[in-house]
This record gives structure tokens, C-alpha cells and sequence, in this order.
């Protein structure tokens, strides 16, 4: 179905009155989408292939070009394809084309090239006026049985031509050179696999009905990508992927220690992950080396700056030495011989794409027309029903040319048995429609056997042609007989299927390229000398280490308007947890904070903080109980290890209504009340075990009722027999403490809201 009759179901039929814009839109769109999913970006189970890759290889084979004949203009091709089946742009179908030809794009190409048909490295391919193509060998498997009435034919989009619908594929080639497209709600990326697995596979389908994905898996374990590369991830998350058609497997390069003279030594990069390129590659390593400040950024960040020492310790250069010998050679020199290769590649593996993941997505377009995603059992069982119908069409259709074959030749020796008396029919007619009249009256003869009677050359009709007309006979009639046996016997049917199978897997197929091999992840491991620290914030949020405890923080300097904000006493291992008025947490190695006599760092050099202010620095027991408050008065209980995050983009974990602010957490303590005081000097204490436990972050509830322009002024924690309030009292602070019986006058539930704490003086501060 092309775009317009696409669009043309869709739209509505109004009659002269005209729809609604917004119904008019609703209708157009939702045709564009139902195109782009059916007519453009989902291959088909059955195939493989999208439309226009599909028509790009039907129409090369039906000009006359196959895998042994001369390469013609790619140009020929494109302007075939164009006029005659896909009315679309002779760019993205010449682009469809060199795809189809890449070495290093498809597992198995199906075109050979002839020119610049691009690189993995970006660059584009030569114009269609230069180069040349023509299919492969790999072609064969599509288009050998197009003629036998293997698939459907369909009308072209302007009707005076014929395409068709599938090709007849005789192995999965959807997941043998694998596929990638976006439509409209949907997405697909499925890798490459090798030919001898995928055909082994399909045909334990076949012939075990209720396979089992373990099955599929000890014989298929994985894809294989054409450049290659090894493939790392535990065999539970292989699983995980082929089962539900969803997931993310990693992969690694393969590189080599090449030993040099005098005890030198260099790393060989032979082979990358899929879809990763040499150029990509020295393009991140030089971004190390050489930092840009970020988006809006004025400066690169500390994290930025300890790269780059980092890479330059390690890294002297890096440089490109792939030629046709090697295809791909990307050689990395270290910057002393004495260096460990294992942790010059980790730090490199962790920094770049010499190790990443490929996001796995087996969606398509199943044999009911449908979109969806497949577990690669299913994908099977489903191309192994399309190939036992496709081989029950072609046997039919070979059942039907031998009848026809056998009709004739039964009337050839017949005619042979009778010539004279023939020949002399033939002469006393006046044309051939009334000699074929006579000779289905006179000898029975059906109008197919009296159609070529009549044009019978007499020299075919020798004795020697009467032998060679008897043994075709009984060569037809076994043939027949083997072929109804198989159109009868399902069994019989599926075994022919299942050695075709291993027929084309030992003629196509090859070794398998990607290793699978499990490895951990790459991780960078620094060596770092426990020691006492003291991490100082400011208020305008500027962090630094000094190295010791009990530091005299009086003798601290800070920029001119900026004051100590909180100094936290930890280890150069321990890691700093950082709280945001936004409730994002963020973790900071404690090594990695500016030390010396400056005034340090930003917190946003540091982590992604987009500029919130910072509230609150921990580190210390990830056991540790805290009460995370809001000036919003919500709140819930947690442990100081659920803040921590991996990444410099910070967890969103406690959910901050607009206008409100995170809080400095209360240390949970042994005591079994919280004291909640509002900054209208409200007092509320209430049991803790009011409060839920959130691990996971959240937005909380309520800790005491606050009105509107009211906040949360402090929590704390007590044993309900003493709490310490201070405040200020003629600009001055004053301190008071509340015994058990003053404090029983305050006791209620959650989310009450509170007595007036009569101190004397305006309380903002608990203890």
C-alpha cells in the first residue's frame, strides 16, 4: 500500500461539508503514522526487509543483474526503482541501496559494490553516477524463488506494474543482517546474527514445535555483528534480551598488547563494538585530553580537569593506522613502558566507546501485519510457519508445471504411436484451430496436447525422441508422486525445509565474529590513602578539603560576602553526600574535593547541581537514619545510603512542591519522638513511628499543619524528656530547655498543628 491510499483510508468522508481542523489533523496524522509503520521503517518477519530495500533488490535481479553478471550504474538502478515501484527520493533510495551493500553495516550483504560506498567512520558515499553495483550471492537466498509462486504480487502505486508483496527468503534475514527504524510509537533495533546459528536454530523450531528459549540459546547465544568485537554481558541479561525482545547488552573492543624494542610496548584496537568508529573513538580521547567547558559553562568542571591530568598521565597518542591489510588498527601509546596496559585500556573502556551498549529491540511487522515486539523464540516458531508455506506454494507450483509437463508428453507419444495418421489430419485442415479440432475429435487429445501437436517440429518425433519422451515420462511421474507426498504429509515437509536449512548453512555460511565472552565492567580503580578530612561549605555554595580534624575554622577565609555554611569531619574514602534545595542528591568523592589554601571549588563544578543552592553535606554509616524535612513541613525517613547516587546528574529524591525547599535532614537518633517547630513558633512532637519509611525517596507527609506564608522553621529528634529551643530575643540568641512535663503540653499526632512555644523569646532552632 503506498502513502496515498495509505492517507486515503483515513480520511473522512463529509460530503461537501468540511471537518474540523482538529479531526481533519487527527485523521491525516494518523494515516502518516500507519504508513511510516507499514510502508517505511519496520522490516517484515517474513523477509527481513523494508519496502524499499525490498524493491531495490527486485528490481536489480529483474533488469537481469545477478551475483555473477557485470556491475551496471547504481544510477540504473536508482531511477528503476524510482519509476517504477517507490515514488520517493532518489537520495534515501540510493542510501537504502549502499546500506544494503555495506560490509561493515550488513552481517551478510546482499549487493556487491563497486566504488566509494562510504566507511564506518562517517563518510558518506560517492555519487550514484560513479559508483556500480550488483547483487551478491548472498541475493540468492531472496530472489531464487521468486518465479515459483512462492509470495503475492501487488499492484504498483500507479497500477501498471506488478511487485511483490514479500520475498521469498530462505533463512531469517531479519535477524541475520539485523535492522533498525523509527516510525511513529515505535522503535526497532535488531543485531545481526550468524547464518549456521540462525539456520540451526530455525530448524530446531521447526521440527520442536514447543522449543524452549534455553534451547534457541545454547544453539543461537548471541549476535554477531560484522566488525566484530566481544560481547560481555552475563548470560541472565543475553536471556532477559531474547526473551521479552527487549534489552541492553554490552560490548567491548578487542585489543592486543604488541610487543617493540627494548622493552617497549604499544595497545592494537583490531576491533570495535558495532556502530562505533575509529574517528569516534580519537575524537573522545582527544575531547579528554582537551576539555571544552559545557553548555553555559565558562570553565570545565574539576571532574573535567582530573580527566584530563589523568589521560595525559596515561596516554602519549593515539593514531590510525587501518589500510587494506588491516581494516582496522588504531594503535594507543602509553606514556611509559612501566604502566600496566590493563589500566591504561580500563581508564580508556570507562571514558569512550571502546566499550558500550547496545540497546536490543526485536519489533516488527509479524506475519498478521501487526507491529510488535517478539521474544527470538517466537520470531522463529513465525518465520518457520512463512517457510513451510512458502515451500508449500513453491511445491504446488512445481506439482502444477509437472502435470502440465506430463500432459504433454503423453501426447507427444501418442502422436509418435500415430504420426502418419497425424500428419495426414493436419495437411487436409484448412488452418490450425480446425486441425486441433479434428484431433481432439478423432484421438482425444486435450486442447493443451492438440496446442502443441500442432506446432510440433516433425525431427522431434524420431525414434530417439520416442526413448528420451518415455524415460521423461517416468521421471515425471516419481517427481510427481514425491511431490504430492510432501503437499499430503506435513512431516515429510518440514524435513525438506529443515534441509534446505543445512544445505544453505554449509554453502553461506561462515565462523562467528563477535566473541561472547562475560567480563565485569570496566571500572577505574584509584588508589587513595586513608586520612582524616574536613570538608568545609560555604553559604554561596564553594567547597574545599583540609586535610586533619578539629581544625580552628575560625581562622577560615572566605570570598568577600560568603560565610561557613557547615564543615563536615570524614576520610579522603568516604563519599560526600550532597543535598539541594530541589531535594536532588549528589555524591562527591571526598579525594576529588579541591584541597589547599584557596577557597576551593562551586558544588556545580563538581556535580550537575544546575545551580540549586546546596543545604546540607553528609558522609559517614549508609546505615545512618535521617529524617529529610522540607520547609513545606513534609517529611519522611530514610537511610544516608539511599542518597547516594552514581552519576554527576544526581538522584531526584525528595520531591519538593514549588515554592518549598529541602531542608538540612535530622539525624535519627534513639529517640522515639520528632519535634516539629513552625515559623510562627508552633511546637508539635509526635511519635515516630507516625512516619514512613521511603528508601527510594518520594514527596513524604505532612509533619505539622502549616497556613498559607507559614513554613517549617526545624526538626529534631528527642526522648520526649528534654529538647533545646533557641531563637532570638533582642538580637540576641537565647537558648531555653523544655523538660518533660512542657513538653507533654505540645504532644500530638501528625500533621496537627501545634501549640505556641512560650520561651519567651521567637524559637527557629531545635536541638
Amino acid at each position: 500500500m503506498d502513502d496515498t491510499q495509505t492517507l486515503d483510508l483515513f480520511t473522512p468522508d463529509n460530503g461537501d461539508e468540511a471537518a474540523p481542523i482538529e479531526q481533519h489533523a487527527s485523521h491525516a496524522y494518523l494515516g502518516y503514522a500507519v504508513s511510516t509503520v507499514k510502508a517505511r521503517a519496520l522490516p517484515e518477519i517474513a523477509d527481513g526487509l523494508k519496502p524499499v530495500q525490498r524493491r531495490i533488490l527486485y528490481a536489480m535481479g529483474d533488469t537481469g543483474t545477478g551475483g555473477a553478471q557485470t556491475f551496471a550504474k547504481c544510477a540504473r538502478y536508482v531511477g528503476e526503482v524510482l519509476g517504477k515501484y517507490h515514488p520517493h527520493g532518489d537520495s534515501s533510495t540510493y542510501e537504502a541501496l549502499v546500506h544494503l551493500a555495506q560490509p561493515f553495516s550488513m552481517r551478510y550483504p546482499l549487493i556487491d559494490g563497486q566504488g566509494n560506498f562510504g566507511s564506518r567512520d562517517g563518510d558518506a558515499a560517492a555519487a550514484y553516477r560513479y559508483t556500480e553495483a550488483r547483487l551478491s550471492r548472498f541475493a540468492e537466498l531472496m530472489l531464487a524463488e521468486i518465479g515459483e509462486g512462492t509470495v503475492d504480487f501487488v499492484k504498483n502505486y500507479d497500477g501498471k506494474f506488478e511487485e511483490p508483496a514479500l520475498l521469498p527468503a530462505r533463512l531469517p534475514f531479519g535477524l541475520l543482517n539485523g535492522s533498525f527504524g523509527i516510525p511513529v510509537g515505535f522503535s526497532t533495533r535488531i543485531p545481526s546474527h550468524n547464518l549456521k546459528e540462525v539456520a540451526e536454530a530455525a530448524a530446531h523450531v521447526i521440527k520442536h514445535p514447543r522449543a524452549k528459549l534455553d534451547d534457541v540459546l545454547e544453539i543461537l547465544p548471541g549476535p554477531d555483528f560484522p566488525g566484530g568485537g566481544q560481547l560481555i554481558s552475563p548470560a541472565e541479561e543475553i536471556r532477559q534480551a531474547y526473551e521479552s525482545g527487549r534489552g541492553s547488552l554490552l560490548l567491548r573492543c578487542k585489543w592486543d598488547r604488541e610487543n617493540l624494542a627494548r622493552g617497549q610496548w604499544r595497545v592494537v584496537v583490531s576491533e570495535l563494538p558495532h556502530g562505533v568508529s575509529v574517528r569516534q573513538v580519537m575524537e573522545e580521547i582527544e575531547g579528554l585530553a582537551n576539555p571544552k567547558p559545557g553548555f553555559g559553562k565558562k570553565e570545565v568542571t574539576q571532574e573535567q580537569k582530573r580527566l584530563k591530568q589523568f589521560i595525559l598521565d596515561q596516554v602519549e597518542g593515539v593514531r590510525d593506522e587501518s589500510d587494506r591489510k588491516a581494516k582496522l588498527r588504531l594503535v594507543i601509546e602509553p606514556r611509559s613502558s612501566r604502566q600496566n596496559p590493563e589500566e591504561l585500556m580500563a581508564a580508556l573502556l570507562v571514558h569512550t566507546s571502546l566499550e558500550s551498549r547496545y540497546a536490543l529491540n526485536l519489533t516488527w511487522l509479524g506475519l498478521d501485519g501487526l507491529p510488535e515486539t517478539k521474544g527470538i523464540v517466537e520470531v522463529l516458531h513465525e518465520w518457520g510457519e512463512w517457510r513451510c508455506e512458502t515451500v508449500r506454494r513453491r511445491t504446488q507450483f512445481r506439482l502444477d508445471r509437472v502435470q502440465e509437463r506430463i500432459e504433454i508428453v503423453l501426447g507427444r507419444l501418442l502422436a509418435y504411436a500415430k504420426i502418419d495418421e497425424i500428419i495426414k489430419l493436419i495437411r487436409a485442415s484448412e488452418d490450425q484451430p480446425e486441425a486441433k479440432e479434428k484431433l481432439r475429435a478423432k484421438y482425444r487429445f486435450t486442447e493443451r496436447q492438440a496446442e502443441d501437436i500442432v506446432n510440433l517440429r516433425l525431427g522431434q518425433l524420431t525414434r530417439l525422441d520416442g526413448v528420451k519422451l518415455n524415460d521423461e515420462r517416468k521421471g515425471l511421474e516419481g517427481e510427481r508422486k514425491e511431490l504430492k507426498t510432501l503437499l499430503g504429509d506435513e512431516k515429510e515437509l518440514k524435513k525438506l525445509v529443515v534441509k534446505e536449512l543445512a544445505e544453505d548453512a554449509k554453502k553461506y555460511g561462515d565462523g562467528r565474529r563477535t566473541l561472547i565472552k562475560t567480563a565485569e565492567r570496566a571500572q577505574i580503580e584509584r588508589t587513595v590513602v586513608e586520612e582524616p578530612l574536613t570538608v568545609i561549605l560555604s553559604r554561596k555554595g564553594w567547597i574545599r578539603a583540609r586535610t586533619g580534624h578539629a581544625l580552628d575554622l575560625t581562622t577560615l577565609t572566605f570570598k568577600e560576602g560568603d560565610a561557613l555554611a557547615q564543615a563536615l569531619e570524614c576520610k579522603t574514602t568516604d563519599a560526600v553526600v550532597v543535598l539541594a534545595t530541589s531535594g536532588k542528591t549528589f555524591t562527591i568523592a571526598a579525594a576529588d574535593i579541591p584541597s589547599g589554601r584557596g577557597d576551593g571549588a562551586p558544588v556545580n563544578t563538581l556535580v550537575n547541581s544546575s545551580g540549586d543552592a546546596i543545604v546540607w553535606i553528609a558522609a559517614g554509616n549508609p546505615a545512618q537514619r535521617l529524617l529529610m524535612n522540607s520547609t513545606a513541613g513534609l517529611g519522611f525517613l530514610c537511610k544516608l545510603g539511599d542518597l547516594e547516587s552514581k552519576t554527576r546528574q544526581g538522584k531526584d529524591f525528595f520531591a519538593v512542591s514549588e515554592g518549598a525547599a529541602a531542608r538540612p535532614p535530622a539525624v535519627v537518633t534513639e529517640g522515639k519522638y520528632v519535634a516539629a517547630l513552625s515559623s510562627d513558633a508552633r511546637l508539635l512532637l509526635f511519635e515516630m513511628t507516625e512516619l514512613p519509611e521511603r528508601p527510594n525517596g518520594g514527596v513524604g507527609v505532612q509533619l505539622i499543619a502549616l497556613p498559607e506564608n507559614i513554613s517549617l522553621a526545624d526538626v529534631a529528634v528527642t526522648d520526649g524528656k528534654s529538647l533545646v529551643v533557641s531563637g532570638i530575643r533582642r538580637k540576641n540568641r537565647a537558648v531555653e530547655t523544655l523538660d518533660a512535663k512542657q513538653l507533654a503540653e505540645h504532644m500530638g499526632k501528625r500533621a496537627q498543628r501545634g501549640k505556641l512555644a512560650d520561651v519567651g523569646f521567637r524559637p527557629d532552632r531545635l536541638q
